[in-house]
């Protein structure tokens, strides 16, 4: 293999995986364990003034870990990853890194209802202010940008609505603005959609999605793509300044194109403490390595299912972008050629309250608050994940009164529709 890159299908099944050297096991072992023994003291100071490379504490790093961090790199293209317990923290350790109190980030208006609450919410006891931007008007995010702003931060799809987000227009505000992207890529995977090479610096993902993708584990991973300039005006002296902590290194100077990655290592995750259980790394990996197969049938399924809905008397509308009548249709074809994803929502002439009716009558969809599972799911945002936003913002995030969400799992399209048929029939 040596004269060729790998495809993403071997990526997903051997990126940073060997046989285990001691005893020959093919599949990556759970390295269940807290602490790992230093050669002597020489290497025991080393490894904690950040000179070489090597485990020492489970909540900085883990060999099972490291495996899933490679791969997930190897397969958004990036120069290395962090995982962290789930997408939340992934946002915590990334912005912490880039922001300081009073600071602020412009993010896209349609994201998961959790990231809003956590960016609206919970970040303002750190002192970081949140600015909204409109993914349907570029300019919004152009005329966003102050001198506190250190970062933008977008879905490639957004959630809930499925909508495609221009990654590439909004690279162009955050290089012009002197910040990084950050592209939350949970409901495309890179399967589907690679942010950075549209112009995304930082890529996060919750794992307990798409990549793990059997509803079993939590997670969240952060990607370092390599491609910022962090020393740039003083912007982000966690990563261009002298660190006390570790006798005056720079981080960037020291590290280069994966000075990110380290940063929120050595600083986020060892202090904020959000780590991945080696168990759950395990369960991920082992979900990665079908993903391919998982996602194009997910997508498959999605299309058949969108058609269906849109053709039915009881729906008013269906927001899929795989559909060719759909607004984001061309930006699908662009940035996702192999599909348009598995999570969309439709809306019913009913409104609300036949919104929670459907839900309540389906039998094969799930209602639960999740996707990227294996199985089919069912929610309804207004009553559920974004029913701490008022009305105006439920619908500006995709997720007005009448919306139901699906995640369309690998079951046979026909049950599905089945499924489907029954209920609003119902």
């Amino acid at each position: 293999m040596s004269d060729r890159l790998p495809g993403f299908s071997t990526l997903a099944v051997h990126a940073g995986a060997q046989p285990d050297p001691t005893t020959g096991a093919r599949a990556t072992p759970i390295y269940q364990t807290t602490s790992f023994v230093f050669n002597d003291a020489d290497h025991a100071a080393s490894l904690f003034g950040l000179q070489a490379f090597g485990n020492i504490y489970t909540r900085i790093g883990n060999p099972t870990n490291a495996v899933l961090e490679e791969r997930v790199a190897a397969l958004e293209g990036g120069t290395a990853a962090l995982a962290v317990a789930s997408g939340h923290a992934a946002q915590v350790v990334v912005l912490q890194q880039l922001l300081q109190p009073g600071d602020e980030f412009i993010a896209a208006r349609k994201l998961y209802g959790g990231s809003i609450n956590q960016f609206t919410h919970a970040f303002k006891s750190f002192g970081w202010n949140v600015v909204w931007a409109d993914p349907d008007d570029i300019a919004s995010f152009e005329r966003a940008v102050t001198p506190r702003t250190k970062a933008i931060f977008i879905e490639s799809i957004a959630n809930p609505a499925g909508s495609i987000t221009d990654i590439e227009a909004i690279s162009t505000v955050a290089r012009k603005a002197g910040v990084p992207l950050i592209v939350d890529n949970t409901l495309a995977s890179p399967y589907l959609i690679r942010p950075i090479d549209h112009g995304a610096d930082i890529v996060v993902h919750s794992l307990t999605k798409f990549l793990g993708g059997h509803g079993n584990s939590l997670g969240g991973i952060i990607v370092d793509a390599g491609t910022f300039d962090w020393s740039t005006g003083g912007k982000y002296p966690m990563l261009s300044e002298p660190r006390p902590e570790y006798h005056g290194i720079r981080l960037q100077e020291t590290f280069g194109n994966f000075a990110f990655a380290i940063a929120c290592r050595v600083l986020g995750l060892r202090d904020l403490g959000p780590a991945l259980s080696p168990f759950n790394a395990f369960m991920i990996l082992t979900g990665i390595e079908t993903l391919p197969l998982r996602m194009q049938r997910h997508c498959d399924n999605a299309k058949a299912v969108a058609e269906f809905l849109a053709g039915h008397p009881a729906v008013a509308s269906v927001s899929y972008a795989g559909l060719p009548s759909d607004k984001y249709n061309q930006l699908a074809r662009k940035y996702a050629p192999r599909g348009a994803g598995a999570v969309f929502t439709f809306s019913l002439k009913g409104g609300y309250d036949a919104g929670v009716s459907l839900v309540s009558k389906l039998q094969l969809f799930s209602h639960l608050a999740n996707v990227g599972d294996t199985r089919s799911l069912v929610i309804h945002p207004a009553s559920t994940t974004h029913s701490q936003l008022d009305d105006a913002a439920k619908i500006k995030s995709g997720a007005g009164p009448d919306v139901v969400r699906l995640s369309v799992g690998i079951e046979d399209k026909e049950d599905l529709i089945a499924d489907l048929e029954q209920a609003l029939g119902a």
